[in-house]
């Protein structure tokens, strides 16, 4: 365990987090400002990569790419939107039900084949696996400008009426909002957004597999979860909106640098799973132990102040 060898793969754990974490943007529209649990993202992360690699090996060029690649997560993240609304289907199981479909829709996009190589010698990919320090450049670029889109959305009233949606459904369809439509709108968004991640990180990793996105909404929680305990632990209550968009991304880069150590320290690859799931518990668990601990001292203030 040479800590040189530790430093030497952090600038790799970065690059990988940054484009995670432009994922986990997309899981931060569903989980935190629609309080929807959003399954299909583990099937349209590899339905943008599968589409990305397609078309680049092609002939398109890699924005054209990843600008279908990302319209095709919009049209997954709509197919669970319409399941929900328009037939009633629970918010998990629709999920469940458009990721098991994209399966065989990204298998098809792939024609047939499990995976789908494409080379940085031979075409002109954004980044790439080989050139780390363009990568987390070209990420950065695309994390900040994706995060400027959604503050200005989210800011509009058709974003204002997607967060009261999620805030308090009842009350923002008695205001008159379609929150039928607004769900739709979010799901489209965020799938567009993680597709768009998956077209990346096809190309840092040189291929698209089918199972590239599998456990990916756990990856994007975590980055969720950690950006929040980390942004409170650090900004507080002077944590805004666009504060805690940028702690996604940060959320996103620390976990990949704590499986980075994971890995260093040479623990099974086989249990790489079970730390991922240990690691997304102890960070979701935070914020409730700690609203707990201080529920806690407030009733014994009470009780030692009715003495």
């Amino acid at each position: 365990m040479d800590i040189a060898t530790l430093f030497s793969a952090m600038p790799g754990n970065v690059a990988q987090g940054i484009i995670w974490g432009i994922m986990a943007l997309g899981v931060f529209m569903t989980f935190k400002l629609l309080n929807f649990a959003d399954l299909t993202v583990d099937g349209s992360f590899a339905t943008g990569g599968a589409v990305a690699v397609i078309l680049i090996t092609g002939g398109w060029s890699v924005p054209a790419a990843l600008i279908m690649a990302t319209l095709a997560g919009v049209l997954a993240g709509m197919a669970t939107g319409i399941l929900h609304t328009v037939f009633g289907i629970p918010d998990i199981l629709a999920g469940i039900l458009t990721q098991i479909a994209l399966y065989s829709v990204n298998l098809n996009i792939m024609t047939g084949k499990a995976n789908v190589a494409v080379s940085v010698d031979k075409y002109n990919l954004l980044v790439s696996l080989r050139f780390v320090p363009k990568t987390i450049l070209v990420a950065s670029i695309f994390a900040i400008a994706l995060i400027s889109l959604m503050y200005w959305y989210f800011g509009t009233s058709q974003g204002c009426a997607i967060r009261a949606t999620g805030n308090n459904p009842a009350m923002s369809s008695a205001q008159g909002i379609n929150i039928n439509l607004m769900k739709v709108i979010t799901l489209a968004l965020s799938n567009g957004v993680v597709a768009l991640s998956g077209g990346l990180m096809a190309q840092y990793q040189g291929f698209a597999d089918i199972n590239m996105g599998r456990g990916a909404i756990v990856i994007g929680l975590a980055a969720v979860i950690i950006g929040e305990v980390l942004g409170h632990a650090i900004i507080g209550k002077r944590m805004n909106f666009i504060i805690r968009m940028l702690f996604v991304i940060l959320g996103g880069i620390v976990y990949y640098i704590v499986i980075g150590i994971v890995l260093w320290l040479r623990m099974p690859t086989n249990d790489l799973k079970l730390f991922t799931a240990i690691i997304v518990a102890i960070f979701l668990a935070v914020p409730y132990l700690r609203g707990q601990a201080r529920s806690s001292f407030r009733k014994a203030a009470r009780k030692g102040g009715q003495k």
